[in-house]
């Protein structure tokens, strides 16, 4: 299982930055693409107990890639749910730009710039599973839609990590 999801995310790796994959962005619910991701997350924090809140109002026409967004949004959510302990909170909130903010471990303000590179895990997270490549994805397909990504963290204060899309 390991194996596989390891080499799922090379080939996705591998696809955008050849350019094999394209991002199509049309006009759609963001709404519609935040539920989707939001999905992907939630058996993994019920098993940790983890309460999840969402706050995105239905009918959000915003041009994106509905599938790849749900990647990056999804990727960054999976690593909220993994570095947030049991009973913690994750909040997803969409306004001008979509913001997940968790109550996890936080990242070290000198390690911020180097989480959104290839295969990077922090030296005390890898007894956790994952191989460091969502938030590079995350970043590379947010980009591919002429957006960005910015985190805000400290140590032992959770993160904050806020997704801009062009309108």
């Amino acid at each position: 299982e390991k194996m596989d999801f390891l080499m799922q995310s090379m080939v996705k790796m591998s696809r955008l930055e050849t350019g094999i994959l394209q991002i199509r962005q049309e006009k759609q619910d963001l709404s519609e693409t935040i539920r989707r991701a939001v999905a992907d997350v939630v058996p993994a924090a019920a098993a940790k107990e983890i309460d999840l809140f969402v706050d995105c109002p239905d009918g959000m026409m915003v041009p994106h890639d509905g599938k790849w967004t749900q990647e990056a949004v999804s990727n960054i959510l999976d690593n909220a749910v993994k570095y947030t302990e049991s009973g913690g909170q994750i909040h997803l909130s969409v306004e001008r730009q979509v913001d997940i903010v968790d109550t996890g471990k936080g990242i070290a303000v000198e390690r911020q710039a180097q989480i959104f590179t290839r295969f990077y895990r922090e030296p005390e997270v890898h007894d956790k599973p994952g191989v460091g490549i969502g938030l590079y994805l995350a970043r590379r397909i947010i980009e591919l839609q002429k957006g960005y990504i910015e985190v805000r963290s400290e140590t032992g204060e959770g993160a904050c990590f806020r997704l801009y899309l062009p309108v």
